[in-house]
């Protein structure tokens, strides 16, 4: 049996992955300064899009839900609402001002039927796209679904500091799109999307601190100066 490897190329890969995890200085690279915002654990909301469904019969939501919690993650709310513009965009838009929401995640209305308006409607909303998030998993749906994987127009972005994932209504892409992509990546996105934040809130509330210790100061020396 013929042995496919070219030696001939071990020696540059082994000088590739030697200075790829260390710099001219020869100091090793951290991988982990990359994720060093990343959250062990987010808090998701769970949208349910439809206006034929129950909470009762939302197979979908469910997995949404019950993935997330395997993950070690929270589901902080689910919610079932119609397929309207209004809708859609209120709830999302709310969902994202929530201190406990990390991230909201979206089943249904992302087809090309005429009352399919959860992309438009989130579109509105998003400070960032992620386009990135559609093109794959219409890549990898292709490899179950063929091509009648361009009828799905699943998007994601950023609201309010809040990684938003605008998913097919259908189990099968639930699956694929949360077990695939959205659970590897979800704590990376939520650190880089507000990243600062913490730190912002924190620095503005120093300087108060700062005034009444200086504040104090010149009492004590008011007190001893007549003295």
């Amino acid at each position: 049996m013929s042995d496919h490897r070219d030696d001939s190329h071990d020696g540059d890969h082994s000088a590739h992955d030697h200075q790829h995890g260390r710099n001219e200085d020869g100091h090793q690279h951290d991988h982990d300064d990359h994720h060093h915002h990343d959250a062990d654990s987010v808090g998701a909301a769970v949208v349910t899009v439809s206006s034929s469904r129950s909470a009762d019969e939302d197979p979908a939501g469910d997995y949404v839900a019950a993935a997330f919690e395997e993950a070690g993650h929270e589901v902080v709310v689910r919610e079932l609402i119609p397929d309207d513009y209004d809708s859609v965009q209120g709830t999302v838009d709310r969902l994202t001002r929530r201190k406990d929401t990390d991230v909201v995640v979206t089943t249904g209305g992302t087809g090309v039927t005429p009352d399919d308006v959860t992309p438009e409607a989130v579109r509105g909303l998003l400070a960032k796209r992620l386009p990135g998030f559609g093109e794959l998993f219409r890549r990898l749906s292709y490899e179950e679904v063929g091509t009648s994987t361009i009828g799905s127009r699943a998007v994601a972005g950023v609201v309010s500091a809040t990684p938003v994932f605008c998913l097919p209504g259908s189990k099968n892409a639930v699956r694929l799109g949360v077990d695939e992509i959205i659970l590897p990546e979800v704590g990376h996105l939520v650190g880089l999307s507000g990243r600062g934040l913490n730190d912002e809130a924190e620095s503005e509330e120093e300087p108060a601190d700062e005034e009444g210790e200086t504040e104090e100061g010149p009492a004590d020396d008011e007190e001893s100066g007549p003295a």
